[in-house]
């Protein structure tokens, strides 16, 4: 449970720090038929909350991966 939770905050985290350094989100939501999205929503108010949240996660997973029982 441990090694799954930090493997979904380290990917989540990554994924969403390429989608804020490329221009990786409008490929991905052009691949999906959604580009049409990209006008009505100001990516970054959505992607830097999300980056935070996978940050987050990511250090309470190595938080407790310390954390003796």
């Amino acid at each position: 449970m441990k090694d799954r939770l930090l493997g979904l905050g380290v990917g989540g985290s990554a994924f969403v720090a390429l989608c804020c350094v490329t221009p990786l989100l409008p490929w991905l939501l052009a691949g999906v038929g959604l580009s049409g999205l990209i006008g009505y929503v100001y990516t970054d108010a959505v992607l830097f909350p999300v980056l935070a949240g996978f940050l987050l996660l990511t250090g309470f997973a190595l938080w407790r991966r310390r954390t003796p029982k």
